[in-house]
């Protein structure tokens, strides 16, 4: 049985939920693809970084971030490499970027997959900022280094999106994307025609645990902004970044907004558009009033993606409901991939 490596940077949400389906999946993986699949390193911000070439007990790890609040110095797999030095030094097959991401610039992530690939490594990503900023030059990279970079998780968790366009849709033009992003501002939106106060909105969003201390970037519609740039770079080879999306976010958006357009049988939505202009691609994010009985606009959706091609017509994904499985699930299944990538090589 070979053993196959996983280099972790960041263990939040995503890298929590990764393990908790590593853990349970670890013996299908080992019967359906040969691997024993072993994360040999956790590298975080503030928490700590392990290293153990045999694999780190997951379990165990989760435990010390859940009860210490950050990994054990005492502990064996203890090491005090930082980030970049864990991509350029440890022994691993493939890393996964699960840092927090830089809005402004996509970096350090863009260099730490950088940095993998340069080494011969495989990449998964579920920091959207390097698919925002710098989609074109690490997709060509791995190419000429004969790696794997997938980023399934980037864009509404593990919703197949990517997935969908890399082995269903490879031989359609896609000219227009169209969807719903940010679950913050999509919960806000959804309060608001309840007419529950913004501030209540806010604290129950915090206390859920799905919405930041600081929302701004979400109810900027920065977030949204990302994504669909990350969408239109991978689907359409826009070669854009956030800052060239004409981008309006919701924080203008008031109780007499959303009533104006329950009048006229709509709900409004932080909309996300991408389509061709005079040959180019062109982003734009804005509230925008959707019709209730939309598939954009069910109360129950948390994200939603509509693809126009030319040879399949209007393909329509929609996310319901927003668990951290499904965050893991983007991650594992990249990991899957990469997998079976290897196997047809070998």
């Amino acid at each position: 049985m070979k053993q196959f490596s996983v280099a972790m940077l960041g263990f939040g949400i995503a890298g929590k939920a990764f393990s908790r389906i590593l853990i349970e999946k670890h013996q299908e993986i080992m019967e359906k693809t040969g691997y024993d699949v072993q994360v040999t390193a956790i590298t975080t911000g503030s928490r700590g970084t392990l290293i153990c070439p045999q694999g780190i007990d997951l379990q165990e790890a989760t435990r010390q971030v859940e009860e210490l609040g950050h990994f054990d110095v005492s502990g064996p797999w203890y090491s005090e490499m930082n980030t970049m030095e864990v991509v350029e030094k440890a022994d691993y097959d493939v890393v996964l970027e699960l840092t927090p991401i830089n809005i402004r610039t996509g970096q350090p992530a863009i260099d730490h997959i950088k940095g993998a690939m340069n080494r011969g490594k495989h990449a998964i990503t579920a920091n959207k900022g390097p698919i925002a900023w710098a989609y074109r030059e690490l997709r060509d990279l791995a190419k000429e280094k004969g790696v794997c970079f997938y980023y399934e998780t980037t864009v509404m968790a593990g919703t197949p999106v990517f997935n969908m366009a890399d082995n269903c849709l490879q031989y359609c033009k896609i000219s227009e994307v169209k969807g719903i992003l940010n679950a913050t501002t999509n919960y806000v939106l959804e309060e608001m025609t309840k007419g529950v106060p913004m501030d209540v909105i806010m604290e129950n969003g915090r206390r859920g645990g799905f919405m930041e201390a600081d929302a701004s970037m979400d109810m900027k519609g920065w977030d949204a902004a990302a994504k669909l740039t990350a969408l239109l770079n991978v689907l359409m080879d826009a070669g854009i970044t956030p800052d060239q999306i004409d981008r309006t976010g919701i924080e203008e958006v008031t109780a007499e907004d959303i009533q104006r357009a329950a009048k006229h049988g709509c709900k409004v939505k932080l909309l996300c558009q991408g389509k061709i202009e005079d040959g180019k691609v062109v982003g734009i994010v804005k509230p925008s009033e959707i019709k209730a009985d939309d598939a954009f606009a069910g109360s129950d959706v948390v994200a939603v993606v509509s693809i126009d091609t030319d040879l399949m017509g209007r393909l329509t994904m929609v996310q319901y409901g927003l668990e951290t499985t499904q965050t893991g699930y983007g991650v594992f299944i990249d990991l899957i991939r990469v997998l079976e990538n290897c196997q047809a090589i070998e």
